[in-house]
C-alpha cells in the first residue's frame, strides 16, 4: 500500500465532504430524458451553477443536428439539449478531461420519476446511479484539487454532454475536440456493485435500412409486387447469421406493412452491431452491404442504409492499461478492496475518447446498479469512497506529469 502525504489526506477529506448526495437528489429529481429538452435545459442551468465555483468558464454549447429515420422512412432532423463545457488551465504541462452525462433513459412519461430508499444507504431513482450520482464526484473531485497546490500543474475540460444515453452523436465532434492533447481522460459512469470498473468495450452501431418495394394486390396480382416487409425479414435473418465471438448483432425491430390485401411497398429495419475489435468493425461493414446487395437482388428492392458505428471498440492499450494500474493503486492506498476492471458489453463516452487515443477509465462513478431500469439503486456510501478516489487519482497525475 502506498502511504498517503499530508497534502494528499488533506484533499481526499475535502472531496468527501462535499454535499453530493444532496446535489444527487436535486438533481435526479428532474426528469432530463434525451428528448425531454425542457427538463434537460433545467438540469443544465443547475449543473452551470453547482460548477461554477470553479476557476474558468462555465459554458453551455448547443448540440449538433441528429438525423433520424421515422416508420415512414423518412429521414428527420432531432434537436438535443445544451451540453456543459469547463475549462481550466488550458496552458498548465498536464491536460485532462472529465466527462459524464447529464441525460436519462427515463422520458418525461416514464412512469420511474421519484427518489425511494430502497433501504439505508441504497437509494432508488432515475439517473441517481447513471450517471447524476457520477457528476456530483466531479465536481468534488475537482474542487479538492483546487484547494491543493497541485493545483497549478495541471488544466482539465468537464463536459457534461445531453446525448450520451443515444449514442452521443449530438456530442462526438465536441467530444473529438477536447479530447485532443490530453494526457488522460475520467468518465464517471457508474462501477459494479462490488467497485468492478468496466475494461476493454465493444464498439456499436446503430443502422436503419430503408427497404423499397412495389405495392400490389395480396390476392389479384401479388407476383407484381415486391414485399418490402419480407426482404427485410431476410434480411434481418441473414445479419443474425453474422454473430460471432467478436461480433453481436441484434436485429431490434422493423417498421413497416400495412393492410392484408396490400404487398407492402416499404419497410424499415432497425439493427444493432457491436464489434469488439476495430478489425470487426470493417468486416461487419462488409458483411452488412454483401447482405443487403443480396436481399436487394433476390427480392428486387432497393435499400438506403442509414446510420453507423458512432462508438468504435476500445480494447485496452498499454497507456490505458497503466491508467487503469494507477488508479488500482490509489485504491490500494485509501484501503479499499482491490479495484479490477472486466471487458464489457456496453458502450458509453469512453470509446469515442479512447478512439481519439486517449488512455480513459470510464466507470469512475460511484457503486450502483440496476441501470436503465426501474429499479437503478445508487450506494450511497460510494459518493465519499469513489471522491477520495477521484482526487487522489487526479493528484498523482499531476504529480507524475503522466499516466
Amino acid at each position: 500500500m502506498t502511504s498517503l502525504t499530508a497534502t494528499e489526506n488533506a484533499a481526499i477529506e475535502r472531496a468527501a465532504d462535499a454535499p453530493m448526495l444532496s446535489q444527487v437528489e436535486q438533481w435526479a429529481a428532474i426528469n432530463s430524458g434525451t428528448g425531454n429538452l425542457a427538463g434537460l435545459k433545467r438540469v443544465a442551468g443547475e449543473l452551470a451553477d453547482a460548477f461554477s465555483v470553479l476557476p474558468g468558464e462555465v459554458r453551455l454549447v448547443a448540440a449538433d443536428p441528429v438525423e433520424s429515420v421515422d416508420a415512414a422512412g423518412q429521414v428527420n432532423i432531432v434537436q438535443r439539449g445544451d451540453h456543459l463545457h469547463l475549462r481550466v488551465r488550458p496552458d498548465a504541462p498536464v491536460q485532462l478531461l472529465l466527462t459524464g452525462h447529464m441525460d436519462t433513459v427515463f422520458a418525461a412519461d416514464h412512469p420511474f420519476q421519484t427518489l425511494k430508499w430502497l433501504e439505508p444507504g441504497v437509494l432508488n431513482g432515475p439517473g441517481t446511479a447513471d450517471m447524476k450520482a457520477g457528476i456530483s464526484v466531479i465536481l468534488a473531485a475537482l474542487s479538492a484539487l483546487e484547494a491543493s497546490p497541485l493545483a497549478e500543474r495541471v488544466g482539465y475540460d468537464v463536459m457534461i454532454n445531453s446525448d450520451e444515453e443515444t449514442g452521443s452523436q449530438a456530442s462526438a465532434r465536441l467530444i473529438a475536440e477536447l479530447a485532443k492533447g490530453k494526457t488522460a481522460a475520467l468518465t464517471y459512469e457508474p462501477a459494479l456493485p462490488d467497485g468492478t470498473l468496466a475494461g476493454a468495450r465493444p464498439g456499436s452501431g446503430n443502422f436503419s435500412v430503408v427497404v423499397h418495394g412495389l405495392s400490389a394486390h395480396a390476392g389479384r396480382n401479388p407476383d407484381d409486387g415486391r414485399n418490402a416487409l419480407l426482404a427485410a425479414a431476410d434480411l434481418a435473418l441473414r445479419l443474425a447469421t453474422l454473430k460471432s465471438p467478436t461480433l453481436k448483432v441484434n436485429p431490434a425491430k422493423i417498421d413497416g406493412g400495412g393492410p392484408n390485401n396490400v404487398v407492402p411497398d416499404s419497410a424499415i429495419l432497425r439493427v444493432n452491431m457491436r464489434p469488439a475489435t476495430p478489425e470487426a468493425m470493417v468486416e461487419a461493414e462488409a458483411a452488412l452491404r454483401d447482405a443487403i446487395a443480396a436481399v436487394s437482388r433476390e427480392h428486387d428492392v432497393h435499400c438506403h442504409v442509414h446510420g453507423g458505428f458512432n462508438r468504435p471498440p476500445k480494447p485496452l492499450d498499454p497507456a490505458a492499461t497503466r491508467l487503469f494500474e494507477l488508479v488500482q493503486g490509489c485504491g490500494a492506498a485509501l484501503g479499499l478492496p482491490p479495484i479490477g476492471w472486466n471487458a464489457t458489453g456496453g458502450v458509453c463516452d469512453g470509446n469515442n475518447i479512447a478512439a481519439c487515443g486517449i488512455p480513459v477509465v470510464d466507470t469512475m462513478g460511484p457503486r450502483g446498479g440496476a441501470i436503465h431500469s426501474a429499479d437503478e439503486f445508487l450506494i450511497v456510501d460510494s459518493l465519499a469512497e469513489r471522491a477520495r478516489l477521484s482526487a487522489l487519482t487526479l493528484m498523482r497525475i499531476a504529480e507524475r506529469g503522466t499516466v
